[in-house]
């Protein structure tokens, strides 16, 4: 059987090649999809294919039917297919032979997009596991509309039905998921046919997780279309009296019932591959530790309604994953709970009593949108401790948000932060999101250490000190307590700021901190000037020109990647900084460590300078290098010296830069968790999930990738179609001299 469904699969695939419809195709499909990828990767400046595969499942809806509309439509207008059934094929062979030659010419087009996946990767650290994932996703999500094209192919001898169908078949795969269909329908009809949709499924895998959940999906409804292939084609060869026929439409029925019930209870299967290179998808160590060293029992407590918004429902199945794989890892210490409020009376007393109430989302109903209502909140309860969650708006940091509330209703001990005022520096409140995150774990204090009056710094109460952008150079008795706190032991956290901005002038003015000697003792200097990077920034507006607004890259706001191994900065992709000084390492010291770096393409620009961002940025090539940012010390064996961050720059704690990048409050949350050396919770808040910058070392490496896939990639389809069609005649001719005398 598998060598005659081999040949029938090669005689198919052989067939496309021979065509130049499916060159056109092929060349159609890759020229579209990789437009629009490039336009939205380089437009973001995001090192990610998921341009490409959010793409995907709409290309395929009209590439795929296009490409399997001939499949058996042709051999039934041409007379052939009761000829191939007279032949030692059956009639599973031939269906089967028929979705594998179509399904390898699919996954030849998409194969002329791995040439960009594979720049992508040599260019920039993008992550190998997702970009693997989501090609593991489009194969499945091409071999189930295969089947949907194979199908619709099976019934009908005109090309353009065939066609016509899988293609609405496709898409209402594709829409039935969407939120603009969703809304329009019952809750529990939309819970159900989201399951249905090829959205939420794709979306999964394409995110770095092989789910089995998703795998069954794709398998089995591709495996239920061409059961209903293979019905279509043996039902004609079978009398309808006769109790094959019977047997046949009851085995489709029961095929087709098992499938949507599979994929409707299925909620409950678990198994799955995190694919990803820091596993944002699986539990930390430091999480696993935690719940290990568990001595009592701590309940999480799971308020969530059935009927929820789809959009929500997808988001869900992560909460029940995350609790379902803590509970495993806490040998029995850590105890969940599921209840749904709406339907438990006693449940939804319990809820209101903590704090959770149900939130409100609208429903379409006779075209008119209702207000409906739904929990979807949870509780850690620790003896008579309560942390409440009322609303779970996202999952990404759920996992350190639920091990954090655990560490700190477990731990009685609380290290003291203090944060130096004065001096125009920043305290905790000026930091958005910085206390909410350590305000659970650490006291937060703001201590004054100006002038001859103030107080040492305790190192009782404060484990860490942070310098927070002084505009205003530390007096003599405040570099001497702060030198002598680190001397005995204390950490430093100094984020400097080294210029005033002007609005008056486009020219800054330099300032000093106060501190150099002190960090110079310690193996860190500051260079004079400020960091640019060429090829890695922020993007800001020039201002309205004519009828559009310009939106150019400021070198000045520098998008800085990691400089090596740390776990201060383990996860995170970049940070984004504004007006830095670079920082110059002594040779010498030991313990010194850089944290970030811009490109190759940082260079240093005179403080006194103009900052305009529309001004130009040239600089010699001597001028261009890698230009250090941030570093630590982490003093040696005998130095009775406190740990200490440096970073050049203040202005990354600014609003507008955590917004441009949330990864700039997890190095800042991070570097107060090493400081004061709680590492345990590091690598749990360090999952960034989002994807690193794209920057290129010269504009020639920018368009090679760019050209070379967007033209190189389709022509190379063009001149083998060429090659392949124009030898066609030849190759005819020499097997007929092969044949005859």
């Amino acid at each position: 059987m598998t060598t005659r469904v081999f040949t029938v699969a090669r005689r198919e695939l052989r067939g496309y090649f021979d065509q130049p419809t499916a060159y056109v195709l092929i060349v159609a499909f890759l020229g579209l999809s990789l437009f629009l990828a490039f336009r939205m990767m380089y437009g973001a400046s995001i090192a990610s294919l998921r341009p490409i595969f959010d793409l995907l499942p709409v290309l395929f809806a009209v590439f795929i039917p296009a490409a399997t509309m001939r499949t058996l439509a042709e051999e039934r207008r041409g007379k052939t297919l009761d000829w191939l059934l007279a032949q030692p094929v059956t009639e599973l062979e031939l269906v089967l032979g028929k979705f594998l030659g179509v399904w390898a010419f699919v996954l030849l087009a998409l194969a002329g997009t791995l040439p960009t996946a594979i720049g992508v990767l040599l260019v920039s650290q993008a992550d190998p596991g997702i970009v693997l994932a989501q090609y593991v996703g489009a194969a499945l999500l091409s071999a189930q509309l295969t089947a949907v094209g194979v199908w619709s192919s099976s019934f009908t001898r005109n090309q353009i039905t065939a066609f016509i169908v899988a293609a609405a078949m496709s898409f209402t795969l594709f829409l039935i998921g969407l939120p603009i269909v969703q809304i329009g329908l019952p809750p529990s009809w939309a819970g159900l046919l989201a399951r249905l949709s090829v959205v939420g499924h794709f979306e999964n895998v394409a995110r770095g997780v092989i789910d089995l959940r998703d795998v069954l999906y794709f398998i089995s409804t591709a495996g239920l279309f061409l059961v209903l292939a293979l019905q279509a084609i043996a039902r004609e060869r079978l009398s309808r009296v006769r109790p094959e026929h019977r047997r046949l439409r009851w085995g489709t029925g029961v095929v087709v019932v098992l499938v949507i019930v599979l994929n409707l209870l299925g909620s409950r299967v678990r198994g799955r591959l995190d694919l990803t290179a820091d596993n944002l998808y699986t539990l930390s160590s430091g999480t696993k530790d935690l719940l290990r060293d568990l001595d009592d029992l701590v309940q999480i407590k799971l308020f969530a309604s059935s009927e929820l918004p789809p959009e929500v429902q997808l988001q869900l199945r992560d909460v029940r994953d995350l609790l379902a794989d803590m509970r495993r890892a806490s040998n029995g210490n850590l105890l969940v709970s599921d209840v749904d409020p709406e339907r438990d009376p006693d449940a939804a007393t319990e809820a209101a009593a903590m704090g959770i109430y149900p939130v409100e989302f609208n429903v379409l109903r006779e075209d008119n949108f209702e207000v409906r209502q739904g929990y979807y909140g949870f509780a850690v309860v620790y003896a008579e401790d309560i942390e409440v969650t009322p609303l779970i708006q996202r999952t990404d940091d759920l996992e350190f948000r639920l091990a954090s509330q655990i560490h700190r209703m477990t731990t009685e001990e609380r290290p003291g932060i203090a944060f130096v005022g004065g001096f125009g520096a920043k305290g905790s409140n000026d930091i958005p999101g910085l206390r909410e995150g350590l305000a659970d774990r650490y006291q937060l204090r703001t201590i004054d250490i100006a002038g001859d009056s103030a107080e040492d710094i305790g190192r009782d109460s404060t484990e860490v000190l942070v310098i927070a952008g002084p505009m205003q150079p530390l007096d003599p008795a405040a570099q001497a307590r702060v030198r002598a706190f680190m001397d005995g032991g204390g950490a430093v956290l100094v984020l400097a700021e080294p210029i005033m901005l002007n609005a008056q002038s486009p020219v800054p003015t330099p300032i000093s901190s106060g501190l150099e000697d002190l960090l110079a003792a310690r193996g860190i200097t500051f260079v004079p000037g400020l960091v640019v990077d060429l090829a890695s920034s922020e993007r800001v507006s020039l201002g309205r020109q004519g009828l559009f607004s310009v939106i150019a890259p400021y070198p000045l706001w520098p998008i800085v990647v990691p400089a090596g191994d740390h776990s201060v900065t383990n996860g995170i992709n970049s940070l984004t900084l504004g007006w830095a000084a670079p920082l110059a390492i002594d040779p010498g010291a030991t313990g010194v460590t850089a944290l970030w770096q811009t490109s190759e393409n940082g260079a240093v620009h005179p403080r006194a300078a103009p900052i305009s961002p529309d001004q130009d940025w040239v600089y010699t090539e001597e001028e261009l290098g890698v230009r250090v940012v941030a570093a630590s010390v982490l003093p040696g064996a005998g130095d009775a010296s406190g740990r200490l961050i440096v970073v050049g720059d203040a202005s990354l704690a600014e609003a507008q830069y955590l917004g441009a990048n949330p990864g700039n409050l997890v190095f800042l949350a991070n570097a107060i968790d090493w400081l004061a050396r709680d590492e345990a919770l590091i690598n749990i808040r360090s999952k960034d999930r989002t994807p690193p910058g794209l920057s290129f070392s010269s504009d020639m490496t920018r368009d090679l990738l760019k050209w070379g896939n967007l033209l190189g990639v389709p022509l190379l389809f063009v001149l083998v179609g060429f090659v392949r069609i124009t030898g066609r005649r030849r190759r005819a001719e020499a097997r007929w001299r092969e044949v005859l005398p």
